[in-house]
C-alpha cells in the first residue's frame, strides 16, 4: 500500500507477470477472450491492467491440459500482463441441479455435453496451475443469499478447510519443475453470506494462513447494495492492510466507488461488456442507451469527455445503426468504449487518491455516474 485518503488505498501489487496499481478493475475475458470481439491486444489500448479468466469454462473447454501443452494462458491469448484465474466454485455451483457437494469437493455435470467431472481444492489449484495464471483463486462453496444460518455455517467451515488444502497443493505445484508458473499467488475467499460472526470468523481464520491477497465473495446476487456495503465494512476491518483486498462480482461505477471508499482494492464484473452488447454504455455524465431513435442523425460522439478509439473516431448515428443491423463492429466498439471508461474510472480514482482528493471525487461522481440519459 502505498497511500491512503480515509479508508481508500493506494496501491501496487508486483507479481511475476508485472505490476498492477490499485484499485484496479479486471477485465472478464471468461474463455480467454472479452465478449464482443476485443483481442489480447486491444487491451493494452484499452488500459486494461490484469484480465480475469474462468478455471470451469478452460477447464471444460478447450481443456487445461491443452493450455499447459500450448505454454499456458498467456502465451495461449496472448496477453504478457498479469491473470486472475477465478476457482470454478461459481459456476459449479450454480448448476446446483446437477450437482453433489462432498467433503472432498463436488461431484457435477458439464453444461456442454453432461459428462460427469469431480472438482475439489486439489483438482481447482492443478488446473490453474495448469493455466499458469498469475494469481489462483482458492475453490470455495458459493451459497445462495440469504440461506439458513446453520447451513452457511457448516458451509463456511468447508470452505476454511478447503482453503488450506488449496495452499497446500498451490505451495506443492509450484515446488515442481515441471511447472509453467512457479510463483502463482493464491487468494482466499471469505464466505458466511449475511452473518456477520461467519464472516467475521471466516476471515479471521484466512488470514492465519497468510495468504497472497484476500476476497470477499458471495456478494453482488441479487441482495441490496446497501446489505453489500454492510458486509464490506463489516469483514474490511479484519484484512491485513498489506495485502490486497478484492470484492468478487462487483459492480456498477456506483458500486466501485463505494467499495473502495470502504477499503477495497480489486473488483471484476462482465457488466461492461454485456451492457455494451445491447447497447447501454456509459459515460461521465450518466448512462445512455445507443439503441435510441433520437440518436438516429446524432454527430457526436458516444461521450464528449471520453479519449477512447470508439469516441475519437465514430458517431452515436454510426454506432446505432452497426448495433440495430446486427453487425458485429458494432458490438466490438460498443465493448471497447464501456471497458476503456471502466479502466479510466479506476485510474481517475487512483490519481484522486494519490492527490488526497478522493472525497472530493466521490461527491461530484456518485450521482452523475448512476444517472440514464
Amino acid at each position: 500500500m502505498l497511500k491512503t485518503n480515509g479508508r481508500a488505498r493506494l496501491g501496487r501489487l508486483d507479481t511475476v507477470h508485472g505490476e498492477v496499481s490499485t484499485p484496479v478493475f479486471m477485465n472478464v475475458g471468461t474463455s480467454a477472450a472479452i465478449k464482443g470481439g476485443v483481442s489480447s491486444y486491444d487491451l493494452g489500448g484499452l488500459g486494461c491492467q490484469i484480465e480475469l479468466c474462468n478455471t470451469y469454462h478452460l477447464h471444460v473447454r478447450p481443456g487445461d491440459d491443452v493450455i499447459r501443452d500450448m505454454g499456458g494462458l498467456h502465451r495461449f491469448m496472448g496477453w504478457d500482463r498479469p491473470i486472475l484465474t477465478d476457482s470454478g466454485g461459481f459456476q459449479v455451483f450454480s448448476l446446483s441441479a446437477l450437482r453433489k457437494i462432498e467433503e472432498e469437493g463436488v461431484y457435477f455435470n458439464s453444461h456442454l455435453d453432461g459428462k460427469r467431472i469431480f472438482m475439489g481444492p486439489e483438482e481447482s489449484m492443478q488446473i490453474q496451475s495448469n493455466l499458469a495464471s498469475t494469481i489462483a483463486m482458492a475453490f470455495d462453496e458459493c451459497i445462495a443469499n440469504p440461506s439458513a444460518y446453520d447451513y452457511v455455517k457448516v458451509s463456511s467451515e468447508r470452505t476454511l478447510r478447503w482453503l488450506r488444502r488449496c495452499a497446500e497443493e498451490i505451495a506443492r505445484l509450484n515446488s515442481l519443475s515441471g511447472t509453467i508458473n512457479k510463483k502463482q499467488l493464491l487468494f482466499g475467499i471469505n464466505q458466511g453470506g449475511v452473518y456477520d460472526d461467519i464472516r467475521i470468523s471466516n476471515m479471521e481464520e484466512m488470514v492465519k494462513l497468510n495468504l497472497d491477497g484476500y476476497a470477499i465473495g458471495g456478494l453482488a446476487v441479487g441482495e441490496p447494495a446497501e446489505e453489500m456495503y454492510r458486509i464490506v465494512e463489516l469483514v474490511q476491518p479484519y484484512m491485513p492492510a498489506e495485502k490486497p483486498r478484492y470484492l468478487m462480482g462487483v459492480g456498477t461505477p456506483i458500486n466501485i466507488i463505494e467499495a473502495i471508499d470502504r477499503g477495497i482494492d480489486m473488483f471484476d464484473c462482465v457488466m461492461p461488456s454485456r451492457n455494451a452488447r445491447h447497447g447501454y454504455l456509459f459515460t461521465w455524465k450518466g448512462t445512455i442507451n445507443i439503441g435510441n431513435e433520437k440518436y438516429i442523425r446524432d454527430h457526436s460522439p458516444i461521450d464528449q469527455d471520453c479519449g477512447c478509439e470508439v469516441c475519437r473516431n465514430h458517431s452515436r448515428s454510426y454506432l446505432r445503426h452497426l448495433l440495430k443491423a446486427g453487425e458485429m463492429l458494432g458490438q466490438r466498439l460498443l465493448v471497447m468504449h464501456n471497458l476503456y471508461f471502466y479502466n479510466e474510472l479506476t485510474e481517475k480514482i487512483r490519481e484522486s487518491i494519490g492527490a488526497g482528493e478522493f472525497s472530493r471525487f466521490k461527491e461530484k461522481y456518485i450521482e452523475i455516474l448512476g444517472k440514464r440519459i
